[in-house]
């Protein structure tokens, strides 16, 4: 009878072996092989595990921007911040944009001032809330990639069949694939392939990424989130770079397939299209953000109720070197505000917040051991 101490001492003989064989296949290359992931969960799952330590020497796993809430500009949290101190107003919002540093404050000094802002684990929560205060206006805060997108664009859906006047949303969704695009049209971007997320290709399917091999020539792999899985992964990538290939295989097969989710897409592109945004680190992308269509248009607290809000510039934060970090160009410990004046329990850049941002792992995981092509 197979018990779970069992299957732990099987997955270490077989992470055993993998560490093994993506050592003998890259070793002859007799440089570093870079592979960057693009998916938070990725990020704290590898460092969680210590698969930095357990690959070989030549093996440089990097972050990319697979945090929505670090990618997320200071003019969204502006906004939200102003809307929250309006009257008769409910912000309802995951957790993690609680903290996120806007120009000036944040989400929880509004909370601590006075706003009413409630924290809830699905967009279809925020239902709940504008149901029960007619009288509010309740606006969610639209956050996320492809992973979340489709559950926001159900609440509105939800919401249009129930008749629900009072619920808005604040959307700054955005897609992988664009971004992905543009770390690959920088010459600094120096990776060999990507691990590639395996909640966003639920969605989105593997075969929305086809464009790695197509037009760049880099090997992709979608990526589970258990540390035997990610080694699979990246002894797939290893097994590519090594004989000059470059296709997208899924190593996720189990809950991902090549087409994606269709229900989920059709009620994401129903409610939403694409259209250009910025990117907190990144800059303007273009068709790399979700918008509200015309005919959804009364669910859009945007268009509904304009805010202006004024960016302010902050001298702290012209030193945090987020957008590089994001890029897999530097870990954090080469930003100057890495654990001395940014800190989780006060952090200045939104990749310090989030407990799925780079800087919060390494903060959390890291030390200050990990700094690229040492």
């Amino acid at each position: 009878m197979e018990t779970n101490e069992t299957h732990k001492v099987s997955d270490r003989a077989l992470a055993g072996k993998l560490v093994e064989e993506i050592d003998r296949l890259t070793r002859p290359l007799g440089r570093k092989v870079r592979y960057m992931e693009v998916c938070g969960t990725h990020t704290v799952s590898i460092f969680r595990a210590g698969l930095r330590q357990l690959l070989p020497p030549q093996i440089e796993l990097v972050s990319g921007p697979g945090c929505p809430v670090c990618v997320t500009p200071d003019s969204y949290m502006d906004k939200a911040i102003a809307y929250a101190k309006e009257l008769d107003t409910i912000i309802a919002t995951f957790g993690d944009m609680l903290k996120v540093p806007g120009s000036e404050s944040s989400l929880s000094e509004a909370m601590a001032a006075g706003a009413d802002i409630r924290v809830v684990y699905s967009p279809l929560d925020s239902l709940k809330i504008a149901k029960e205060n007619p009288n509010k206006t309740v606006i969610f805060l639209a956050v996320g990639f492809e992973t979340t997108a489709p559950t926001a664009a159900a609440a509105v859906i939800a919401a249009k069949r129930a008749g629900l006047k009072n619920l808005f949303m604040l959307s700054a969704q955005k897609l992988i694939p664009p971004a992905m695009k543009l770390l690959l049209d920088d010459e600094r971007t120096n990776v060999d392939g990507f691990l590639l997320p395996g909640h966003v290709a639920v969605v989105t399917g593997s075969d929305a990424f086809l464009f790695l091999a197509r037009d760049y020539h880099k090997p992709g792999v979608v990526a589970g989130f258990e540390a035997v899985e990610i080694l699979r992964a990246i002894y797939r990538l290893a097994q590519m770079t090594t004989a000059g290939e470059a296709r997208v295989e899924n190593e996720y097969d189990k809950v991902v397939s090549r087409e994606g989710n269709g229900a989920a897409q059709r009620a994401m592109y129903d409610v939403y299209e694409a259209v250009d945004t910025p990117w907190r680190g990144l800059g303007d992308i273009p068709a790399s953000g979700l918008r509200m269509r015309d005919e959804w248009q009364s669910f859009d607290i945007e268009r509904v109720r304009p805010i202006e809000v004024n960016v302010k510039p902050n001298k702290a934060k012209s030193l945090c070197r987020c957008g590089e970090v994001l890029k897999g160009q530097i870990v954090p410990q080469e930003c100057p505000l890495f654990a001395k004046a940014c800190v989780p329990e006060h952090a200045i850049g939104p990749c310090m917040v989030s407990v799925e941002g780079v800087c919060a792992a390494h903060y959390k995981y890291g030390g200050g051991k990990f700094k690229y092509g040492a």
